[in-house]
């Protein structure tokens, strides 16, 4: 079922971007490096990836939209299995897991197609003709 259009998806990634980004100091988890720098760095690839996506929120419009909810996916699976990967369970793993889970859903319920249907797609690299 896709319920999110690729414009409100263009939004949610922007704001779950940034919120990672901040999320150590939002939640107090800075001083905890496995789960401070995993959130940092999806974060920061959530945000280059949406600035490369062909959809509303994109800027240079290389990715395909399937590619980037295909990523979106695999994003949100490592993101809320991070706690148990790098050890840091014990100490936090409600940020990780909660934002995962929504950027898995995300991926599953967003159109698919993306806005420019000229073009050839390679390899989920959106390339002019």
């Amino acid at each position: 079922m896709k319920i999110i259009s690729r414009k409100v998806h263009a939004v949610i990634d922007y704001v779950v971007g940034v919120l990672l980004i901040a999320a150590p100091w939002i939640f107090k988890f800075s001083d905890i490096q496995a789960a401070k720098w995993t959130a940092i760095v999806v974060g920061v690839l959530i945000l280059v990836m949406s600035m490369i996506t062909d959809y509303e929120g994109g800027g240079k419009k290389m990715l395909s939209m399937g590619t980037h909810l295909t990523m979106d996916v695999i994003a949100g699976i490592f993101l809320a299995a991070s706690p148990w990967l790098f050890g840091f369970s014990d100490e936090v793993y409600v940020p990780h897991l909660i934002v995962g889970i929504l950027e898995i859903g995300a991926g599953l319920m967003t159109e698919r197609a993306s806005q420019h249907s000229s073009g050839h797609i390679d390899g989920g690299i959106r390339t002019a003709h």
